[in-house]
């Protein structure tokens, strides 16, 4: 399993239309191919800094999922919104044994 964490930083005015396209896109993503969980959370003392959290059985549907016509659209839209390019990290969870 994968964790994509995404990082994104947006100015102030934007918020509002970032919010419209997640609520608008957010079950086309939890639905899609080996997608098992998303949500999105954000900085408590930043409003405008948001993270996308999600899991994804494997690399392979996660690169599947960003080469797809549905990740090009979202991020089409949501990359013209960004005050700071967004960050992104992919994590495996460490299990101690």
């Amino acid at each position: 399993m994968i964790i994509r964490i995404v990082k994104m930083i947006f100015d102030q005015k934007n918020v509002t239309d970032f919010l419209d396209i997640f609520n608008q896109s957010k079950q086309l993503i939890r639905n899609f191919e080996g997608c098992t969980h998303l949500e999105l959370l954000y900085d408590n003392n930043s409003p405008n800094i948001f993270f996308t959290y999600s899991y994804w059985e494997s690399e392979d549907y996660l690169d599947y999922y960003r080469a797809s016509d549905l990740f090009k659209n979202i991020w089409q839209k949501t990359k013209p919104l960004f005050s700071q390019k967004a960050e992104a990290w992919s994590l495996v969870q460490h299990v101690v044994i």
